[in-house]
């Protein structure tokens, strides 16, 4: 919130603006020119929070941090690109995908030798483990990809993509802080490993808050109508973050729940392309699915705040799995 006054600034001295695409809504031309690649205050100011408040053993966080900055770095080179050359274009799209499959593959092959992580996934309703072998290098992969991507497109509104992930990330600092004291059992505290297990859940809690705060000091001027887009800069670091978070929760299932609004974003987009090749007819008035409530006739502010809603049932209903 404090970085808003000096970034915002600095972005329109730059003359950093946002280049509306021409086929997307009629209403969104009007906010060419509004500075983008705002995301680099939350860039700044999560790991300067996760630095100070981790604790004693952090690996998982400081992994954590490198992903968000890995994905927010290929988002800033699209953005330079954009702004650079006044165009929508940007990096192009299999360049976006192979920097993206390179940060997902390291990410991967960390979580599936870590200690802590394993290429075992949980199932909190069921109270069942998976043992995913070999194969959970590639699911972690297909996961990140996606999430990235769903995120990246969820930000199309005033608002949206930073007011879903504030919500996402503090049920996720809530699922890390329960993991963290169920670990800290005191039966176990004579086991040095489950000692330190301990305080890595401590520390990817903080990640988790860092993230939220991140988030809700940008949702200021990022709100409608906004002064600042957070950019591919942000997106893609928020769906870095947001996928590492359900990864090293150990139970990455629960974020198709907790990410519902992530996920239809990404699945209208892919049934609308679809259906106009197959059928040349569309399903949606416009993909993603929030422009679809928009060219409804639905506000911006009324459907982030619907989104925002949907998010918090959606996390509720998560963390009663671990009740």
């Amino acid at each position: 919130m404090a970085l808003g006054p000096l970034v915002i600034p600095m972005l329109k001295r730059l003359k950093f603006g946002q280049s509306e695409r021409s086929d997307g809504p009629q209403s969104h031309l009007s906010k060419a020119g509004t500075p983008t690649m705002g995301g680099i205050m939350f860039l700044i100011s999560i790991p300067v929070a996760v630095l100070i408040f981790k604790e004693a053993s952090a690996s998982l966080a400081v992994a954590a941090l490198l992903v968000t900055l890995g994905c927010g770095l290929i988002g800033f080179l699209d953005d330079f690109l954009k702004v650079k050359f006044r165009n929508t274009v940007g990096l192009r799209g299999y360049q976006k995908i192979i920097a993206q499959f390179g940060v997902a593959l390291v990410l991967a092959l960390y979580a599936y030798n870590s200690p802590f992580i394993g290429s075992t996934v949980y199932f909190p309703f069921f109270n069942v483990e998976w043992d995913m072998g070999i194969f959970y290098i590639p699911f972690v992969m297909f996961l990140v990809i996606a999430t990235v991507n769903s995120v990246n497109l969820t930000d199309g509104l005033d608002g949206l993509a930073s007011g879903v992930s504030l919500v996402y990330a503090v049920t996720m600092a809530v699922i890390f802080m329960y993991l963290s004291q169920a670990v800290r059992n005191p039966a176990d505290m004579g086991q040095a490993s489950e000692v330190q297990y301990a305080m890595e859940l401590g520390s990817m809690a903080v990640f988790s808050a860092a993230l939220a705060g991140g988030c809700m000091g940008f949702l200021k001027p990022n709100s409608y109508p906004a002064k600042v887009f957070m950019g591919d800069t942000g997106s893609l670091a928020l769906g870095g973050a947001i996928s590492t978070m359900a990864i090293f929760s150990r139970s990455p299932f629960l974020l198709v729940i907790m990410g519902g609004c992530f996920v239809a974003s990404s699945v209208s987009s892919i049934l609308q392309v679809g259906s106009y090749k197959l059928r040349k007819k569309r399903i949606f008035k416009m993909a993603p699915l929030h422009h679809h409530f928009e060219l409804l006739g639905h506000s911006e502010t009324r459907i982030v705040s619907g989104y925002m809603i949907t998010t918090v049932f959606l996390c509720l209903i998560c963390l009663l799995a671990y009740i």
